[in-house]
């Protein structure tokens, strides 16, 4: 099943969360980018959201996260990082079987 990737909402609702404007971010990206993100225009890559992580102050797998919640509840976020968890355990044990 394939999940809807809502990154720019995320990214907004992070942003106006800790009260910064788009031009905020202009020595990271500029103005015009973070509107096409918000937009969903645009989809920032691994190293893109590393930089702009820095002024939001939260951790990359935040934003990721709260990118694919289906709703921004806490019962769902508890889910997925539920989920999240039970993944990363069964990797990460199978890695030091290998």
């Amino acid at each position: 099943m394939k999940q809807q990737n809502q990154f720019g909402s995320a990214f907004r609702a992070v942003r106006l969360a800790r009260g910064l404007t788009q031009e905020d971010f202009a020595h990271h990206s500029g103005r015009t980018y973070i509107s096409e993100l918000e937009r969903g225009i645009k989809q920032p890559t691994l190293q893109k959201i590393d930089d702009l992580v820095v002024p939001l102050e939260v951790h990359p797998l935040t934003l990721i996260a709260l990118a694919y919640l289906k709703q921004w509840d806490v019962m769902c976020c508890e889910d997925l990082l539920g989920k999240v968890r039970d993944e990363l355990g069964e990797i990460l044990a199978a890695s030091l079987r290998s």
